[in-house]
């Protein structure tokens, strides 16, 4: 069990079965903190609070929270003015019906809690109402209160626990009108056949490989500032390469993939291979292996350079085609393995 603060506790209402439970945030973030200091002497910032009609510090509790009418006039709102709100919801998560999990537009879903069993005896209704939803294939939709105000969620299992979307009303999600293209675009059969191939190529990175590359880049930044060492360089942008049109870009897309991953680089007419289909191995050396693999990221995306050997490499087949058949076929091989030896 996850030993962590319940932030809220309450009842599940299912119709007339109630369920104690305690909810518990589902995320935490891993991102680097930053604090405000003086630019000068790098002295910290300090938000201090103060009385306006007093004109001194107060402390936190000293503070409270507050209505402000059209007129500027502030009413005192306590907390044990909101223990009384005539709302059902004020600590209870009342389902009001089961969907579909594809009925819920995922631009409404927001912060997620796991919905821990408040005590012994409701370890059966949580049983409950978690096998009832494993047989239906649907989940519920509730309303509770929390943080101040009334909430939508979602509950739905994940492994043999509940969990709890916030979800957002229908009406704060805004209608899309006016943000696509305008005008008739028209896109031909070839540039989707190349789009699915990079797409199927796409599709073998796994969600376990992704990695927040850019909080690796601010840790690196921070260790080099304490050790007094230099800071790490910029990658180069990209120079030199000019995709003229879609269909250039995204066979050139597919070709780097392919390069990257030791596969040899077709004209992009013929498909990747699904993930989990049979795949025959790559016929190569250890050194264009070793190519390869210096040419990707940790996450098989390929880099700048793969990309440009790619561009370049195209440049050279077309030289290449210009030449008598019988010459082609004995240049070719010996330029493809400098151009590897090279890059390696």
């Amino acid at each position: 069990m996850l030993h962590v603060r319940s932030i809220w506790n309450g009842v599940i209402s299912f119709g007339l079965v109630r369920i104690p439970i305690k909810l518990v945030n589902a995320t935490e973030s891993h991102a680097i903190p930053f604090r405000e200091i003086h630019t000068e002497d790098g002295g910290r910032i300090r938000h201090r609070k103060f009385c306006e009609l007093e004109d001194r510090e107060v402390t936190v509790q000293e503070i409270s929270r507050g209505y402000e009418e059209a007129d500027g006039t502030i009413i005192p709102i306590t907390d044990e003015d909101l223990t009384h709100l005539p709302l059902p919801t004020a600590k209870t998560i009342e389902i009001v019906t089961f969907v579909p999990e594809d009925r819920i537009d995922p631009l409404q879903m927001g912060a997620a809690y796991y919905l821990a069993a408040g005590r012994a005896p409701a370890a059966r209704p949580y049983a409950l109402l978690r096998e009832a939803l494993k047989r239906s294939n649907r989940v519920a939709i509730a309303k509770f209160a929390l943080r101040g105000r009334e909430r939508l969620g979602m509950l739905r299992l994940v492994g043999d626990t509940i969990a709890l979307h916030g979800l957002l009303w229908p009406d704060e999600v805004r209608a899309p009108e006016g943000l696509a293209p305008a005008a008739d675009v028209t896109v031909h059969d070839r540039e989707l056949d190349l789009a699915d191939e990079l797409m199927d190529a796409l599709s073998e990175v796994g969600m376990e490989d992704l990695r927040d590359e850019y909080r690796e880049a601010v840790e690196e930044v921070v260790a080099a500032k304490i050790s007094g060492e230099p800071l790490p360089e910029a990658p180069e942008p990209e120079r030199g390469v000019r995709v003229l049109d879609l269909t250039t870009a995204l066979e050139r897309s597919v070709r780097a993939l392919r390069e990257s991953r030791g596969e040899e680089a077709g004209t992009g007419g013929e498909r990747l291979p699904r993930r989990g289909t049979s795949r025959a191995a790559p016929k190569e050396t250890g050194a264009r292996k070793s190519t390869s693999a210096a040419g990707r990221t940790p996450a098989g995306k390929p880099t700048a350079r793969t990309e440009r050997g790619g561009a370049a490499e195209q440049d050279a087949r077309k030289t290449t085609a210009r030449t008598p058949a019988k010459t082609a076929a004995k240049k070719a091989p010996a330029k493809k393995t400098a151009s590897r030896k090279h890059s390696a």
